[in-house]
């Protein structure tokens, strides 16, 4: 077979990406060492492995001519590899490294491959969805715990538009190493040189991070959360931006006081907000921001989700009486509403309290928003509301056009009309969106047979919009304040290509399958 696709190119690329992991690794290298309760050997020798496999893959090929075709190839297998390799610590702190014990407690579910494959996709993919029954320092180490927060904030930006900021083997290459790992509406060039925007942009995402990092421990100095420490806020800053939602605390946001959730709910919407226009905001642009149709048409639909809950909670006969005082108090109905409409349309996946809990109307709503998503250019998973947007107006056009057929109506965004192909684009995204989740959904109802839990309609459905759209809880028993651990191992596999798939927004990672892109 002739392939015209220089895979060695693309695989001395992904050396290079999985060789520089090891720096991050130090990060829950150095916690290990301050806490002193275990996974110090752990992170050694993942930093070890990671640096040998990538010095060796860099000697794979040449990647100085890279192309679009090299770079769809890069991107998939660069996210594969990096969850292969973040998966290590788990695995090394489960079992233990030679001459040195096991850091995590016994029994902990991460010491399954699949487990720990899993997980580490879910976090670097901002997904959010997780395997650990207990989520506790008396089973976990506070340096394994950071590193499952911390591959959610390297994977929230993009670990290879990070690369492509600070490593300059991938700066001539990073304008299609960005567009393959961000598709469908591609990233703004906010500065002459690409490397040059992709640091912008990892600045605006690491400065906001800073600033929510600062304002939790604020709070507890000042007695508002005494239980959000240091460790707690730089962790749950870490996965606020990201939108990915994994959290030290086995209850999630529910566990801080409800000040700390009124805190969240700004950063959550600002990371499911296009970075470029936060960018240009913070240069003085702000008709950039506010001017956009994008962003206008996003804060609409979360302002109606957060309207439309908070009524359903407030009024109470539609919430269950065993999950606390919410009904008939307006400060309350508003918080959890606002910060649940927030998290799901994001993709964050936090919890401000069990939702899997309220009634079947606020769920039904909960439901549909896990196909929302965030804005182009956030890091929100999902559709995306770009598209949901060109879509209502092209069925607005096609509406306008069956009764004046004459009529030549193009579909603008932004005052600018939109080419055909680009339209087309987008409703193939969205066929073949809802066609992996048709087609999921079928594959767990059927494997879940298999075992002895039994999981209902809504449940397989959340289970496979979660992991698809990167949202991470489902209802029931994959709610918030459940977990994945108990499906068949098929399933966790399934659902891992689910996230792989959806972070990378379908479409690159299928090309991958054509013979078209092998060969012609």
């Amino acid at each position: 077979m002739n392939v015209r696709v220089d895979w060695r190119a693309s695989v001395a690329l992904v050396g290079t990406v999985v060789k520089w992991l090891s720096v991050p690794l130090l990060a829950p290298l150095a916690v290990a060492l301050y806490y002193g309760d275990g996974g110090l050997a752990a992170f050694v020798a993942t930093i070890v492995v990671a640096f040998a496999v990538g010095a060796a893959l860099e000697r794979v090929g040449d990647p100085s001519d890279l192309g679009s075709r090299e770079g769809f190839l890069m991107v998939a297998l660069t996210w594969l590899a990096v969850s292969v390799v973040g998966a290590l610590p788990y695995l090394f702190a489960a079992h233990g490294v030679p001459g040195v014990a096991a850091a995590s407690a016994p029994g902990s579910t991460l010491g399954d491959p699949v487990n720990a494959l899993f997980e580490t996709m879910s976090g670097f993919t901002t997904t959010g969805a997780t395997v650990m029954g207990d989520i506790s320092f008396d089973t976990h180490s506070h340096a394994v715990l950071l590193w499952r927060q911390l591959t959610q904030w390297l994977g929230g930006m993009g670990i290879v538009v990070l690369a492509v900021a600070i490593l300059p083997e991938l700066s001539v290459g990073g304008a299609q190493l960005m567009d393959a790992e961000a598709p469908g509406p591609s990233i703004e060039k906010l500065t002459p040189r690409i490397a040059e925007t992709a640091r912008a942009l990892w600045l605006a995402y690491a400065g906001i991070t800073l600033l929510e990092i600062v304002l939790l421990y604020g709070l507890h100095r000042t007695g508002h959360a005494p239980n959000m420490g240091l460790y707690n806020a730089v962790s749950h800053g870490f996965t606020t931006m990201a939108t990915g939602g994994f959290s030290p605390e086995a209850r999630s946001v529910e566990a801080f006081s409800g000040v700390v959730q009124w805190v969240i709910v700004p950063f959550m919407f600002a990371a499911g907000t296009n970075f470029a226009l936060i960018w240009q905001a913070l240069r003085g642009d702000t008709d950039a921001l506010f001017g956009d149709s994008e962003f206008r048409f996003y804060v609409g639909v979360v302002g109606t989700v957060t309207a439309l809950l908070a009524g359903l909670l407030f009024t109470g006969p539609m919430l269950d009486v065993a999950v606390g005082p919410v009904a008939g108090n307006v400060e309350a109905s508003l918080r959890h509403a606002a910060f649940q409409a927030a998290s799901l349309i994001t993709t964050t996946g936090y919890a401000s309290m069990d939702f899997a809990e309220w009634g079947a109307a606020s769920q039904y709503v909960l439901f549909l928003a896990l196909f929302l998503g965030g804005s182009a250019g956030s890091t929100g998973g999902a559709v995306k509301m770009v598209r949901w947007l060109v879509i209502l107006k092209s069925l607005k056009r096609e509406l306008f056009v069956t009764i004046h057929p004459e009529a030549v109506k193009p579909v603008r965004l932004g005052g600018r009309a939109l080419d055909e192909d680009a339209i087309r684009g987008i409703y193939a995204f969205t066929a073949v969106y809802f066609a992996l989740f048709v087609g999921g959904t079928v594959f767990v109802a059927v494997d879940v047979t298999r075992i002895e839990e039994s999981l209902t309609a809504l449940e397989v459905m959340s289970s496979v919009a979660a992991t698809l759209g990167n949202v991470g809880p489902g209802f029931g028993l994959v709610g918030p304040m459940g977990f994945y651990e108990f499906l068949p191992a098929t399933t966790k596999l399934l659902m891992v290509g689910l996230m792989w798939v959806g972070r990378l927004e379908v479409l690159p990672v299928l090309v991958l399958l054509t013979r078209a892109y092998w060969r012609s």
